[in-house]
């Protein structure tokens, strides 16, 4: 790939500029422990919905819906598709209520809705287990795709590329803390977008593709357009389509896809200046991330498809690429060889931009769990804001630092994915029903993780090697069904086996979070002077459904208009501007 004076002028300009947005937060993010994890409270929807974006825009997004569309079509993009049904139950179910909570970090929410040890345990245990953890998974995971960046399109070493894309961040995000982060953000999703819009039509206008139409009939190509798998077999459409639109996307937990909000997505929200705000970042996120977003990556997977069409293809192109690193994922990298001067430089920096502000948000999320929920809750209360910042700049290069080991140890991004779905399993109608049902406690989440996370275990270290229970490599799916099946009753058992909160601890959570009271009547009507807040539930529901039909109907009406179907384009394009209006319309009584 030659990668001339010129793209690296426009590398070494993004690098400036980014190093540059840290050094100029710095003095604010080190003036409180506040400043540093949520800005000062004060951020508008417009930056943090874009930061969620930027966030989600990792380096291993197209390369994961690459493998994606290569495996099954584009139908199998309904793995994460499916989420969109989480992200519109947070925009009008759950922003307003973790903004209104006022906690630091979506762990101190334990003992706000809990109390005694088990909320005690909870937190501390859930700041190391996600915030070490779980966060090393996915910084390895979009480390991963560097590495795969790296070696494709500039010949450097898993070790190089690593050391390049994690001393950066590391500068910046230790320096700006999530301030910082967000400018930062702000800037990179521009850079990706221009990136990843250029290089979709550059590919086409390759003359091995010859143009969209030429691509489309492709025979490589042809069987694998539509928006959803055959439904004759039930070993295709099961996985894709059944699954996650059914129980993915409420039973599994999934950073930056939690039911019910949480993690980063909820540090946004808790960071922004009031609930409106809080609720506007989250819908700017769904439609960009949904409906904006995912056609430049198919088109350039489709792309792939007629260059390479197998996997030693690949390898035959790219015979530095070590044997563990080679799949399907790698494909995307391969396709973006192909560009000009120019667009490589854009490109490579968009990529890295991916990089960046996944790495950065992960670096200041992770931080703020260990620093706000275990040093300065179990260790030193008395700490200084002073100490605090200190500690959590030393946080972010640990976190940095274990990320680059174990992204050296992974293979591929789809493989990242299913193990944090399958670890989640189960636990996601927790995070649904704690702010509405009253009976659930602290060690119904406890239970739930445990068992989740052994039923995990059993499946997918233990299983293979003794074969207790039968599953076809073609069934693979009925893991994800029986983890949550064991985990939901086993939670369910333990919630009901054991006592419930004290009345004092849930009315004062009520009284601060005020939820709708359908599930609280039984804990509220022995308080006959509780005044029982009623809610807009039933609408939020109601709009809930509406937006995701809004987005679908975007997403799908735009890959119509892309296969030239223009009947269906417009159909999707007039439900969806129904759906806006009638959005819009109830927008401004949403309180």
């Amino acid at each position: 790939m030659n990668v001339t004076a010129l793209d690296w002028g426009i590398i070494a300009a993004f690098f400036v500029i980014s190093l540059l947005i840290g050094l100029f937060t710095a003095k604010t993010a080190g003036s409180s422990a506040k400043e540093f994890f949520l800005s000062g409270r004060n951020m508008p929807w417009w930056l943090l919905g874009v930061s969620m974006v930027a966030t989600t825009f990792s380096a291993d997004t197209p390369n994961l819906v690459t493998d994606f569309v290569r495996k099954t079509g584009v139908a199998g993009n309904w793995a994460w598709w499916a989420f969109l049904l989480t992200g519109m139950m947070t925009v009008f179910v759950y922003a307003k209520l973790w903004r209104r909570s006022e906690v630091t970090t979506d762990l101190e929410f334990y003992e706000l809705r809990y109390s005694g040890k088990g909320a005690a345990f909870l937190r501390a245990f859930r700041a190391i287990y996600l915030g070490v953890f779980f966060n090393v998974v996915i910084m390895a995971s979009v480390s991963l795709a560097a590495i795969k960046i790296g070696g494709v399109m500039l010949g450097l070493s898993p070790v190089q590329t690593l050391l390049i894309a994690s001393v950066v961040t590391v500068i910046y995000s230790s320096l700006g803390g999530l301030k910082g982060v967000l400018l930062t953000d702000f800037f990179q999703f521009f850079i990706a977008m221009i990136g990843s819009f250029g290089a979709a039509y550059f590919i086409l206008d390759l003359p091995e593709i010859g143009s969209l139409s030429n691509l489309l009939a492709h025979e490589n190509v042809s069987d694998k357009l539509n928006f959803l798998p055959d439904f004759e077999d039930p070993n295709v459409y099961i996985p894709l389509f059944i699954l996650p639109i059914a129980i993915q996307w409420w039973a599994t937990w999934y950073p930056g896809s939690e039911p019910g909000g949480g993690g980063y997505i909820a540090q946004r929200m808790l960071s922004a200046k009031d609930e409106k705000n809080a609720m506007g970042a989250t819908l700017f996120y769904n439609v960009a991330h949904y409906a904006l977003r995912p056609w430049p990556w198919i088109i350039i997977a489709l792309s792939s498809l007629v260059l390479y069409p197998n996997i030693s293809d690949l390898q035959e192109a790219f015979p530095n690429i070590p044997v563990d690193k080679l799949g399907d994922d790698l494909a995307y990298s391969a396709m973006l060889t192909y560009l000009p001067t120019g667009l490589i430089g854009i490109v490579l920096a968009s990529l890295i931009a991916a990089v960046m502000s996944t790495l950065s948000t992960h670096l200041n999320w992770g931080s703020s769990y260990i620093v706000n929920d275990f040093y300065l809750r179990f260790i030193k209360p008395e700490a200084t804001d002073k100490q605090l910042v200190a500690v959590g700049r030393i946080s972010t290069v640990v976190l940095m630092t274990l990320s680059a080991i174990l992204a050296l140890a992974l293979s591929s991004a789809i493989h990242a994915f299913n193990i944090l779905l399958q670890i989640g399993a189960g636990t996601g109608l927790i995070f649904i029903l704690r702010w509405f049902w009253w009976r659930i406690n602290a060690y119904t989440e406890i239970s739930a993780m445990i068992i989740s996370f052994a039923v995990a275990i059993f499946f997918e270290v233990i299983n293979p090697n003794l074969e207790l229970i039968a599953i076809p490599e073609e069934q693979s799916y009925l893991k994800l069904i029986y983890s949550v099946s064991i985990t939901t009753i086993g939670w369910l058992l333990v919630t009901f086996f054991t006592q419930p909160e004290k009345d004092e601890v849930l009315l004062s959570f009520y009284r601060k979070v005020k939820p709708a009271a359908y599930g609280w009547k039984k804990v509220l009507d022995r308080f006959p002077a509780e005044k029982q807040e009623i809610g807009q539930l039933p609408k939020e529901i109601g709009l809930m459904l509406v937006g995701t039909v809004m987005i679908y109907s975007a997403l799908f009406s735009t890959g119509f208009f892309i296969y030239s179907n223009m009947l269906g384009g417009i159909i999707g394009a007039v439900i969806s501007i129904i759906c806006t209006v009638i959005i819009v319309r109830a927008w401004k009584n949403l309180n």
